[in-house]
C-alpha cells in the first residue's frame, strides 16, 4: 500500500511551533510525557478535515467545531498575538500537495485558505478541477479520528440508534451494531473476525444478537455470552470490553478509511487486550496508514524501534523524532522497548524546562 501521507508540515499549531517535512510511514506509534503534544498532533488531523469540509462545501463544519472546542485562539502557538497563522502542507503519495493557512478572526472564529496542487502538466482546466476534487474527496475525507472513551451509561455507542446509519463507523462509535450488522451482511468472513477476536479478549463472549426483523427503525447492541440463552444489553459490557469491541470493528472493517487515527486507544484494556491490538494495528497498517498515540509501555513493546515517534517539550514547544533502531541495537539485546523508555533512554518521559 503506498501511504497516503508521505511528508507533512505543521507551523504555529498549539504546541507545534515547527515540525517540518516530517515523514510518516505506514505505522506510527507517538509516545511522550503527558502535555508533550501527542493528542495535538491528532487533534490537527480533526481540524483540518473540518476545514476542508467547511471550504469546499459551505457547511460551516469548522465554525461549529471551534466553537464547541473554546474558540480558535487556543489553536496559535502561544495564542494568536505571538503566532499569526497555522501554515499546514501535507505531501502525498500520488504527487500532490495540500496547503492550508489558518488565521485568527476578530470573534475567535478561524479564516482558512486551503488549496492543492497537483502534477496536472497536460491537462486542461476542467480536467485539472476534476483531478482535484477527486484527490481531495478521496483522501481528506478518508480520515478518520477514532475516540472510543466515552462509555459512560448515557453514550451513543451504549444507546439504540437508527439502522440504516451505518455506511461508516463513527468516530464515537455511536452507530457500532448497526455497522455491525452492515459488516454481517455484506462480509460475514469479517464480521466472524470480529467475533472472534472480541472471544480472545472476553472469553465468556460468545455473540452479538443484531435483531433486524423487528418492527421500528432503531438498534442495540445486545449480546449472548457462552452458556446461556439470556439477552445481555450494553450497559452489561465493561468499560474495556466496550471499547475493545469497538477498536477490532475499527480496525477489521472492510473499506478501511485511508488514515486512521487513535488517540491513548489503551485505556482500560488489560494487557492481554493490547497484545491483540498491536496484532491489529501491525495488520490493519498493510492497508491503510496508522497514527497512534499512547503512553501504555506495554503496547510499545509489540513494536519496532522504527514505527516509535518521541514527542517531547522543548522550552514549551513540541519536539518529534523517530526512533533509530542501530542507536538502539545494544539496548534491545537485554531490554524490551517499553523499558526502555521507562528507563528514559529514548526520552519521552517528563522533563524540566
Amino acid at each position: 500500500m503506498g501511504k497516503p501521507i508521505d511528508k507533512l508540515t505543521i507551523k504555529g499549531f498549539k504546541s507545534i511551533r515547527c515540525l517540518e517535512d516530517f515523514e510518516l510511514k505506514n505505522l506510527n506509534i507517538l509516545v511522550g510525557a503527558n502535555g508533550a503534544g501527542k493528542s495535538n498532533f491528532v487533534n490537527f488531523f480533526e481540524l483540518f478535515r473540518r476545514a476542508f469540509e467547511d471550504d469546499k462545501f459551505k457547511r460551516k463544519v469548522l465554525e461549529s467545531y471551534v466553537e464547541k472546542q473554546g474558540g480558535g485562539d487556543q489553536y496559535f502557538y502561544l495564542g494568536p498575538k505571538f503566532t499569526r497563522s497555522i501554515n499546514v502542507q501535507i505531501d502525498c503519495a500520488e504527487m500532490y500537495q495540500f496547503n492550508m493557512s489558518l488565521s485568527p478572526g476578530t470573534g475567535g472564529e478561524l479564516l482558512c485558505t486551503f488549496n492543492t496542487v497537483a502534477e496536472t502538466a497536460g491537462l486542461h482546466e476542467e480536467e485539472v478541477l476534476g483531478y482535484l476534487n477527486e484527490l481531495e474527496g478521496g483522501v481528506i475525507r478518508d480520515w478518520v479520528v477514532y475516540h472510543f472513551h466515552d462509555t459512560t451509561a448515557l453514550a451513543e455507542v451504549r444507546r439504540e440508534h437508527y439502522k440504516r446509519n451505518n455506511e461508516y463507523l463513527r468516530a464515537d462509535a455511536g452507530n457500532l451494531a448497526a455497522f455491525l450488522l452492515r459488516i454481517r451482511k455484506k462480509s460475514p468472513e469479517t464480521y466472524q473476525k470480529i467475533r472472534e477476536v472480541v472471544q480472545l479478549a472476553a472469553p465468556f463472549f460468545d455473540d452479538f444478537l443484531l435483531r433486524e426483523d423487528e418492527d421500528g427503525d432503531d438498534i442495540l447492541l445486545e449480546w449472548r455470552q457462552k452458556h446461556t440463552d439470556f439477552l445481555f444489553g450494553p450497559n452489561q459490557l465493561s468499560d474495556g470490553t466496550l471499547r475493545f469491541i469497538c477498536l477490532a470493528t475499527a480496525l477489521l472493517q472492510p473499506d478501511a478509511p485511508k488514515i486512521m487515527l487513535f488517540d491513548e486507544p489503551e485505556l482500560g484494556l488489560h494487557p492481554y487486550a493490547l497484545t491483540l491490538l498491536a496484532e491489529m494495528f501491525k495488520k490493519a497498517s498493510h492497508q491503510t496508514q496508522i497514527i497512534v498515540s499512547t503512553q501504555s509501555a506495554t503496547l510499545i513493546d509489540h513494536f519496532q524501534p522504527a514505527d516509535i515517534i518521541v514527542v517531547e517539550r522543548d522550552k514549551g514547544e513540541s519536539v518529534f523524532k523517530r526512533l533509530n533502531a542501530e542507536k538502539l541495537k545494544d539496548w534491545l539485546e537485554d531490554y524490551s522497548l517499553g523499558e526502555l523508555w521507562q528507563k528514559n533512554i529514548f526520552g519521552g518521559r517528563p522533563g524540566h524546562e
